[in-house]
């Protein structure tokens, strides 16, 4: 599956502000001060995001390199029916 790297961004982008909302209304419950609950908010939304972004940058890394085979080129030994056909014909 091939995900490209602007939709990656959003994607955890999403997942952190995610963990960060949750956070929030956990921190909100218990009885801490304001700035505590604001600064760890941010730090879960912060780590969260960049615990992501590395975690897709080590999957791109193990994935194999994809070979894409070119439709167009017409130096290759392979050649679609039509084509092999086409050239029987003649």
């Amino acid at each position: 599956m091939y995900i490209s790297p602007r939709a990656s961004r959003v994607r955890n982008l999403l997942v952190s502000v995610c963990n960060g909302s949750i956070t929030l209304v956990i921190l909100l419950i218990a009885p801490l001060g304001l700035a505590a609950v604001i600064i760890n908010t941010l730090l879960v939304t912060l780590t969260t995001y960049i615990v992501s972004s590395v975690a897709d940058r080590v999957i791109a890394w193990l994935k194999p390199a994809a070979n894409a085979d070119l439709i167009s080129d017409s130096s290759s030994q392979k050649h679609n029916l039509a084509r092999q056909r086409w050239r029987q014909k003649s």
